[in-house]
């Protein structure tokens, strides 16, 4: 009868290196995973602060595109801008209704960036309660909230016969006629009286986001293209 051969099986050491091979591989799979679930919550975050701020920006374009003119308001200001707040009167048009104004303000508030609007009105005395509810600290208005992770937003308007200029305040855009039946030389010296005083003709809104170096810049006409 041939002898029986003894099975040879794993020694310790051999066993050991198994098990620090797989703990080994089990740690890197175990970060490779952690970063990839880091990586889309951090995607997922700034997915959901692109999508406020597109909502921001369309808003704020069909409000400076229904910017109401001051003439047709008794010359009243139509547009206020400082550190961290914008507001503006706006035209509101609906369906078998007559055209209204109401006051729209945007703030950027505990991180956030909201808006509030106020009643639309036919009524001079109401818009200007409105109005300077808006550009006070006493608007009791339910915000909007529009995009979080908000840090700031600077606002700079553009006249045509100043360029760019950091606004910080009331800012007039009152617009001056022609005098009926004046002569070639009035009408040309009221015609560069006109342009002088003319408003501004858009804006430029930077808004900064917390955690960002840059910050967001779009550009809104005032007024129907």
């Amino acid at each position: 009868m041939k002898p029986l051969r003894r099975r040879r099986g794993f020694t310790l050491i051999e066993l050991l290196v198994a098990i620090t091979v797989m703990a080994i591989v089990a740690v890197l799979g175990w970060r490779g995973l952690d970063s990839i679930i880091r990586a889309r919550v951090s995607l997922n975050d700034e997915l959901t602060s692109t999508r406020g701020l597109q909502l921001a920006f369309a808003q704020m374009q069909s409000d400076c595109s229904n910017i109401a003119l001051s003439a047709d308001i008794g010359n009243r200001p139509t547009l206020a801008a400082q550190p961290g707040r914008l507001a503006l009167v706006r035209m509101t048009y609906a369906e078998n209704q007559p055209s209204r104004i109401q006051v729209v303000s945007y703030r950027v508030e505990n991180g956030s960036l909201v808006r509030r609007e106020s009643v639309p009105t036919r009524d001079l005395r109401a818009l200007d309660a409105a109005w300077t509810t808006a550009i006070s600290d006493r608007d009791a208005t339910e915000p909007v909230a529009l995009s979080g992770n908000v840090g700031g937003m600077a606002v700079r308007n553009w006249n045509p016969n100043g360029g760019w200029q950091t606004s910080n305040g009331i800012i007039s855009n009152a617009q001056q006629t022609a005098i009926p039946g004046a002569g070639p030389a009035a009408a040309a010296a009221a015609n560069a009286a006109a342009q002088a005083a003319q408003g501004p003709t858009g804006i430029e809104v930077s808004l900064q986001l917390q955690g960002q170096p840059a910050s967001l810049i779009k550009v809104f006409l005032l007024g129907a293209a």
